[in-house]
């Protein structure tokens, strides 16, 4: 299988283990960032090395445009969780040329690959309350059962053993957290990493770039346009904040009214829908002192209404 990837550990465990699976997977070595290729807790060469954080694949892009790759990819220091980024033009040998995908983007290629490439109506896809709502609609194309659960991807894990009689082929987070294959029962930036090599060769194979594959998706369910935001709050006033909108929820947001209100109790999750193209949604965060705001528009720009529902939270 010919295709050129570009890869980076950021300085984590995951460089020796991702040569190894690209050697047995049959891939060719990926062209590898040599300065992070090692394990260093010091993180020398980036501010943090999250490859969610503006910055941190400016090395990946780098080595990307000095090889022309098909795909750059970057694992983060533990090797669970999956960043990419993609050419916007042929040859891609400007760092300029690079795009970084989101989350969601990374899990509709997934999702798009795996479906079209499994088959049995006994298949199950899950991803996550805050994940794009796309998913559902693609497991409803291929006749696909599908299951949304709260954050963090033990609840993935804990779904998957809830449905005994259900063969899982895919789960996903929004925040880079992949599960391609049935085991282990947790997100794996490995095997998630020789899964997009495998996509972008066939890509590469068909004539087709990822940018096109996206387009295509895009084409068939309209374009699905995710955006989040995050308001610095201590944990007890961001709490009070989103409990208050529940109590009080806003009867339109910006310029849309809001047509339904649900709340997940269990995820502390307010979700908004305003009509069939806006999808806004918000909680505490359990680990930092900020609320989260997450939107999704279908051929709708989300970032200003969260900046609306950002404004309504503080008031």
């Amino acid at each position: 299988t010919d295709v050129r990837v570009a890869y980076t550990a950021l300085h984590g465990v995951g460089g020796a283990t991702l040569v190894e699976a690209f050697d047995r997977a049959g891939l060719p070595p990926p062209h590898v960032v040599a300065v992070q290729q090692q394990p260093d807790g010091t993180f020398p060469t980036v501010g943090f090395p999250n490859p969610e954080e503006p910055g941190a694949m400016d090395e990946l892009f780098a080595v990307a445009a000095a090889t022309d790759a098909q795909v750059a990819i970057a694992n983060d220091p533990d090797a669970d969780r999956l960043g990419a980024a993609i050419p916007m033009s042929s040859p891609a040998t400007d760092v300029s040329a690079w795009r970084r995908l989101t989350g969601d983007e990374i899990g509709w290629l997934f999702a798009d690959h795996i479906l079209r490439h499994t088959s049995g109506d006994d298949r199950l896809v899950i991803t996550t309350l805050v994940s794009s709502s796309l998913l559902g609609q693609m497991a409803a194309k291929h006749g696909v059962r599908t299951a949304e659960t709260f954050t963090g991807f033990k609840w993935i894990g804990h779904t998957v053993l809830e449905h005994p009689d259900d063969r899982f082929v895919f789960g996903y987070e929004q925040a880079l957290g992949y599960l391609v294959c049935q085991r282990p029962l947790d997100k794996d930036g490995i095997t998630a990493a020789v899964l997009m090599a495998e996509i972008a060769a066939l890509a590469a194979s068909e004539g087709v770039t990822l940018q096109g594959r996206l387009d295509a998706i895009a084409t068939e369910y309209g374009r699905h346009i995710t955006a989040d935001l995050s308001v610095r709050m201590p944990p007890v006033e961001g709490m009070s904040a989103v409990l208050r909108m529940r109590e009080q929820a806003p009867g339109q947001v910006g310029d849309r009214e809001v047509t339904a209100v649900e709340w997940f109790a269990e995820a502390t999750l307010l979700r908004l829908q305003c009509g069939k193209d806006l999808r806004l949604q918000v909680r505490p965060s359990g680990t930092e002192p900020k609320v989260k705001l997450y939107g999704e528009g279908l051929d709708l720009e989300p970032g200003p209404y969260l900046e609306e529902l950002a404004h309504l939270l503080e008031a």
